[in-house]
Protein backbone atom coordinates (compact mmCIF):
# COMPACT_ATOMS: atom_id res chain seq x y z
CA UNK A 1 0.00 0.00 0.00
CA UNK A 2 1.08 3.71 -0.81
CA UNK A 3 1.26 6.79 0.97
CA UNK A 4 -1.30 8.34 -1.35
CA UNK A 5 -4.04 5.56 -1.73
CA UNK A 6 -6.02 6.61 1.18
CA UNK A 7 -6.89 10.03 -0.65
CA UNK A 8 -7.56 8.56 -4.30
CA UNK A 9 -11.01 8.27 -4.99
CA UNK A 10 -11.99 5.15 -7.32
CA UNK A 11 -12.46 7.00 -10.13
CA UNK A 12 -8.89 8.36 -9.74
CA UNK A 13 -7.85 4.91 -9.27
CA UNK A 14 -9.37 3.83 -12.73
CA UNK A 15 -8.37 7.15 -14.47
CA UNK A 16 -4.77 6.62 -13.47
CA UNK A 17 -4.85 2.81 -14.26
CA UNK A 18 -6.52 2.97 -17.67
CA UNK A 19 -4.16 5.74 -18.69
CA UNK A 20 -0.78 4.35 -18.93
CA UNK A 21 1.12 6.54 -16.13
CA UNK A 22 2.96 5.67 -13.08
CA UNK A 23 5.23 3.68 -15.35
CA UNK A 24 8.52 2.52 -13.21
CA UNK A 25 11.38 4.40 -14.87
CA UNK A 26 14.87 3.36 -14.74
CA UNK A 27 18.05 5.35 -13.33
CA UNK A 28 21.10 6.06 -14.94
CA UNK A 29 24.82 5.39 -13.99
CA UNK A 30 25.75 8.64 -13.21
CA UNK A 31 23.70 10.15 -10.01
CA UNK A 32 23.94 12.98 -7.99
CA UNK A 33 21.80 13.76 -4.66
CA UNK A 34 20.03 16.57 -4.27
CA UNK A 35 19.02 17.52 -0.73
CA UNK A 36 16.51 20.11 -0.49
CA UNK A 37 16.08 22.82 1.91
CA UNK A 38 16.25 20.52 5.04
CA UNK A 39 17.47 23.19 7.48
CA UNK A 40 15.76 24.97 10.49
CA UNK A 41 13.26 27.32 9.12
CA UNK A 42 11.63 23.73 7.30
CA UNK A 43 12.62 21.73 10.70
CA UNK A 44 12.42 23.61 13.89
CA UNK A 45 15.13 23.55 15.68
CA UNK A 46 14.13 20.18 17.96
CA UNK A 47 12.02 17.80 17.73
CA UNK A 48 8.43 18.68 18.57
CA UNK A 49 5.01 18.92 17.24
CA UNK A 50 4.38 20.40 14.03
CA UNK A 51 1.64 22.96 16.23
CA UNK A 52 4.62 23.92 18.88
CA UNK A 53 7.29 24.11 16.25
CA UNK A 54 4.92 26.46 13.98
CA UNK A 55 5.15 28.91 17.11
CA UNK A 56 8.65 29.66 16.59
CA UNK A 57 9.62 28.69 13.29
CA UNK A 58 6.62 29.70 10.62
CA UNK A 59 7.96 27.37 8.01
CA UNK A 60 8.71 24.39 10.18
CA UNK A 61 7.00 20.94 9.19
CA UNK A 62 7.64 19.64 12.82
CA UNK A 63 8.22 15.96 13.79
CA UNK A 64 7.59 14.93 9.98
CA UNK A 65 11.16 16.73 9.41
CA UNK A 66 13.06 15.14 12.65
CA UNK A 67 11.48 12.14 11.36
CA UNK A 68 13.08 11.91 8.04
CA UNK A 69 17.30 12.76 9.30
CA UNK A 70 17.74 9.51 10.25
CA UNK A 71 17.20 7.96 6.56
CA UNK A 72 18.32 11.29 5.11
CA UNK A 73 21.71 10.28 6.99
CA UNK A 74 21.46 6.73 5.84
CA UNK A 75 21.15 8.21 2.04
CA UNK A 76 23.99 10.49 2.75
CA UNK A 77 26.33 7.84 3.99
CA UNK A 78 26.27 5.59 1.10
CA UNK A 79 26.33 8.18 -1.42
CA UNK A 80 29.67 9.25 0.58
CA UNK A 81 30.97 5.99 0.43
CA UNK A 82 30.85 6.06 -3.42
CA UNK A 83 32.12 9.12 -3.85
CA UNK A 84 28.12 10.40 -5.51
CA UNK A 85 28.19 14.14 -5.35
CA UNK A 86 25.67 15.87 -2.41
CA UNK A 87 24.23 18.91 -3.85
CA UNK A 88 21.79 20.46 -0.97
CA UNK A 89 20.00 23.32 -1.36
CA UNK A 90 18.49 25.93 1.29
CA UNK A 91 16.87 29.60 1.41
CA UNK A 92 18.69 32.92 1.09
CA UNK A 93 19.34 35.15 4.04
CA UNK A 94 16.91 37.97 2.57
CA UNK A 95 16.88 42.13 2.81
CA UNK A 96 15.98 43.96 6.19
CA UNK A 97 13.33 45.64 4.00
CA UNK A 98 12.14 42.29 2.98
CA UNK A 99 12.20 43.66 -1.00
CA UNK A 100 13.88 40.23 -2.64
CA UNK A 101 10.96 38.41 -0.78
CA UNK A 102 8.80 38.85 -3.77
CA UNK A 103 5.75 36.96 -4.00
CA UNK A 104 5.61 35.43 -1.14
CA UNK A 105 4.90 37.94 1.06
CA UNK A 106 1.61 37.78 -1.42
CA UNK A 107 0.89 34.72 -0.20
CA UNK A 108 1.64 34.33 3.90
CA UNK A 109 0.36 36.46 6.82
CA UNK A 110 3.40 35.95 8.79
CA UNK A 111 6.15 36.37 6.05
CA UNK A 112 7.42 39.61 7.61
CA UNK A 113 8.04 37.40 10.76
CA UNK A 114 11.45 36.97 11.75
CA UNK A 115 11.34 33.78 13.53
CA UNK A 116 13.26 31.60 15.23
CA UNK A 117 15.49 31.48 18.36
CA UNK A 118 18.84 33.36 18.83
CA UNK A 119 21.98 31.36 17.78
CA UNK A 120 19.99 29.76 15.36
CA UNK A 121 19.98 30.74 11.62
CA UNK A 122 16.90 29.29 10.02
CA UNK A 123 18.61 28.71 6.76
CA UNK A 124 21.30 26.53 8.62
CA UNK A 125 21.22 23.21 6.90
CA UNK A 126 20.58 20.89 10.01
CA UNK A 127 23.41 19.92 11.88
CA UNK A 128 22.65 16.10 11.67
CA UNK A 129 23.21 15.96 7.54
CA UNK A 130 25.51 18.85 7.75
CA UNK A 131 27.36 19.24 4.33
CA UNK A 132 31.19 18.10 3.97
CA UNK A 133 33.65 20.22 2.62
CA UNK A 134 33.44 18.51 -0.79
CA UNK A 135 29.04 18.99 -0.97
CA UNK A 136 28.07 22.23 -2.72
CA UNK A 137 25.39 24.53 -0.62
CA UNK A 138 23.14 26.51 -3.71
CA UNK A 139 21.31 29.69 -1.75
CA UNK A 140 17.73 30.30 -3.64
CA UNK A 141 14.74 32.71 -3.19
CA UNK A 142 12.70 30.47 -4.87
CA UNK A 143 11.02 26.85 -5.15
CA UNK A 144 13.21 25.33 -8.05
CA UNK A 145 16.68 24.21 -7.19
CA UNK A 146 17.16 25.21 -10.63
CA UNK A 147 15.80 28.48 -10.80
CA UNK A 148 18.47 31.13 -10.87
CA UNK A 149 21.60 28.86 -9.61
CA UNK A 150 24.55 27.20 -10.77
CA UNK A 151 22.93 24.39 -10.47
CA UNK A 152 22.62 22.79 -14.15
CA UNK A 153 25.47 24.50 -14.77
CA UNK A 154 27.36 22.10 -11.85
CA UNK A 155 25.61 18.48 -13.20
CA UNK A 156 26.14 19.30 -17.00
CA UNK A 157 29.91 19.65 -15.74
CA UNK A 158 29.79 16.54 -13.95
CA UNK A 159 27.57 14.61 -16.57
CA UNK A 160 24.94 13.59 -14.25
CA UNK A 161 22.19 12.09 -15.82
CA UNK A 162 19.79 10.70 -12.57
CA UNK A 163 19.22 12.58 -9.56
CA UNK A 164 18.04 11.15 -5.90
CA UNK A 165 16.07 13.80 -4.71
CA UNK A 166 14.69 14.10 -1.11
CA UNK A 167 13.73 16.95 1.64
CA UNK A 168 10.95 19.56 1.99
CA UNK A 169 8.28 20.57 1.02
CA UNK A 170 6.46 17.79 -1.01
CA UNK A 171 4.67 19.75 -2.33
CA UNK A 172 6.35 23.14 -2.90
CA UNK A 173 10.10 22.90 -3.25
CA UNK A 174 10.98 19.66 -3.86
CA UNK A 175 7.94 19.19 -6.64
CA UNK A 176 9.23 22.49 -7.81
CA UNK A 177 12.69 20.69 -8.20
CA UNK A 178 11.46 17.60 -9.77
CA UNK A 179 9.42 19.28 -12.41
CA UNK A 180 12.68 20.93 -13.43
CA UNK A 181 15.15 17.89 -13.49
CA UNK A 182 12.61 16.26 -15.37
CA UNK A 183 12.39 19.48 -17.88
CA UNK A 184 16.15 19.30 -18.21
CA UNK A 185 15.43 15.24 -18.85
CA UNK A 186 17.61 13.77 -15.79
CA UNK A 187 16.00 10.52 -14.81
CA UNK A 188 14.61 11.34 -11.18
CA UNK A 189 14.01 9.52 -8.07
CA UNK A 190 12.47 11.01 -5.32
CA UNK A 191 13.49 9.00 -1.92
CA UNK A 192 10.12 9.05 -0.11
CA UNK A 193 11.09 8.21 3.66
CA UNK A 194 13.36 11.26 3.25
CA UNK A 195 11.05 13.54 2.12
CA UNK A 196 8.41 15.21 4.00
CA UNK A 197 5.70 18.11 4.09
CA UNK A 198 3.87 19.85 6.70
CA UNK A 199 0.41 18.74 5.18
CA UNK A 200 -0.16 15.37 5.33
CA UNK A 201 -2.70 15.06 1.94
CA UNK A 202 -0.24 17.98 -0.04
CA UNK A 203 2.60 15.12 1.16
CA UNK A 204 0.38 12.35 -0.59
CA UNK A 205 -1.02 13.55 -3.33
CA UNK A 206 2.20 15.46 -4.82
CA UNK A 207 4.09 11.90 -4.21
CA UNK A 208 1.41 10.02 -6.44
CA UNK A 209 1.69 12.68 -9.09
CA UNK A 210 5.25 12.96 -9.48
CA UNK A 211 5.15 9.15 -9.37
CA UNK A 212 2.85 9.31 -12.34
CA UNK A 213 4.57 11.46 -13.98
CA UNK A 214 7.41 13.14 -13.67
CA UNK A 215 9.87 10.69 -11.60
CA UNK A 216 9.82 7.48 -9.37
CA UNK A 217 8.93 7.68 -5.86
CA UNK A 218 11.25 4.47 -4.30
CA UNK A 219 12.07 3.49 -0.79
CA UNK A 220 15.20 4.09 0.80
CA UNK A 221 16.36 0.98 0.73
CA UNK A 222 15.59 0.75 -2.92
CA UNK A 223 18.15 4.22 -3.09
CA UNK A 224 20.81 2.65 -1.14
CA UNK A 225 20.94 -0.75 -3.12
CA UNK A 226 20.81 1.56 -6.48
CA UNK A 227 24.25 3.45 -4.81
CA UNK A 228 25.62 0.36 -3.94
CA UNK A 229 25.81 -0.72 -8.00
CA UNK A 230 27.00 2.79 -8.95
CA UNK A 231 31.05 2.58 -9.93
CA UNK A 232 33.06 4.39 -7.62
CA UNK A 233 35.10 7.07 -8.16
CA UNK A 234 33.30 8.34 -11.24
CA UNK A 235 33.63 12.06 -10.39
CA UNK A 236 37.12 12.05 -8.44
CA UNK A 237 38.59 13.50 -11.40
CA UNK A 238 36.54 16.62 -10.54
CA UNK A 239 35.66 16.91 -6.74
CA UNK A 240 37.95 16.13 -3.86
CA UNK A 241 35.92 13.47 -1.69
Amino acid sequence: MRVWDDFLTARDKQVFGSSGYGVKAALGKRPAVLVVDVNYAFCGHQDEPIMESVKTWRTSCGEEGWKAIPHIQTLLRDAREKHIPVFYTTGKDRRPDGFDAGGWRRKNSRSDEGGGIPGIRGNDIVKEIAPLASEIVIEKLKPSAFFATPLIGFLTDLQVDSLLICGTTTSGCVRASVIDAFSYNYKIAIVEECTFDRGQASHAMNLFDMNAKYADVIGIQEAVDYMRTVEKGLYDHRIQF
